[in-house]
């Protein structure tokens, strides 16, 4: 049992790592930077939402189509699509990679194709959008957490949750922060291993990556702002109201 036991113990400190290593890679992937981004959460009845960003990340507008099962409105959700993406000047299709993702996809596929069309019979420049899909591990943890409903209190639960896949397109780090590390889906079996360890590495990874990334004063928000070295929750908290009160930095 002694051998068992400490042959386990020397396992789970290297899956520990191997998670370390995993949420690393998820916060320091290459951020798009500051582009309009269009985020497409799939989904099959309850339907595709929509949400679209500014290039500074703010939520501009949000919709909710329904291209798939059981109303397979499909032209009418290019329409709205379209008009949303001329409206906003749209550079970045984000699309969540859960139910529906292929699907939904294929729907972003058809819209670039259908805004090349009318830019071409227009005489107007091929406007350059490209689609990409993202993890949305954590998108509804997130939507549904306490600072999701301070950051954005008039939106929909489930329309936080597209506008959180599309900043995390735009800058993953400043995204994800904000969410429980255990909650972005680092590996599986991560609820078999130690959780009071595996919960200090997670936090460790997060600091050192934000740490090592810097932040902007004038855009980071106060969760990326508490995981600076030094800085407390009540100290970023007091920036972040600074801030809003007095303009930039």
């Amino acid at each position: 049992r002694d051998l068992f036991a400490r042959l386990r113990e020397d396992a789970e400190k290297v899956a520990i790592r191997v998670f370390g290593d995993d949420l690393r890679d998820l916060l320091l992937a290459a951020p798009a930077g500051q582009k309009a981004v269009m985020g497409l959460d799939p989904g099959i009845r309850t339907g595709v939402k929509v949400a679209v960003v500014d290039a500074t990340g703010k939520l501009v507008e949000t919709a909710t189509v329904y291209p798939h099962e059981p109303r397979r409105d499909w032209d009418g959700s290019l329409q709205v699509l379209a008009r949303l993406c001329a409206r906003h000047g749209v550079e970045l299709i984000a699309i969540g990679n859960g139910t529906a993702s292929r699907e939904t996809d294929r729907l972003a596929g058809d819209l670039i194709r259908l805004l090349e069309r009318t830019a071409t019979e227009g005489g107007l420049p091929r406007p350059a959008i490209q689609k990409v899909v993202v993890s949305e591990a954590g998108a509804s943890v997130y939507s549904a957490s306490e600072y999701a409903s301070k950051e954005l209190p008039d939106v929909d639960v489930s329309l936080r949750g597209a506008a959180s896949i599309a900043r995390r397109l735009q800058d993953p780090l400043a995204e994800l922060v904000k969410i429980d590390p255990k909650s972005i889906g680092v590996g599986q079996y991560q609820h078999d291993v130690n959780q009071s360890d595996l919960a200090r590495t997670l936090d460790a990874v997060v600091e050192d990556c934000v740490n090592a990334v810097g932040v902007d004063l004038n855009t980071a928000s106060e969760p990326l702002l508490s995981r600076v070295s030094g800085l407390s929750p009540a100290v970023a908290r007091a920036i972040v109201k600074w801030r809003e009160s007095h303009g930039a930095f």
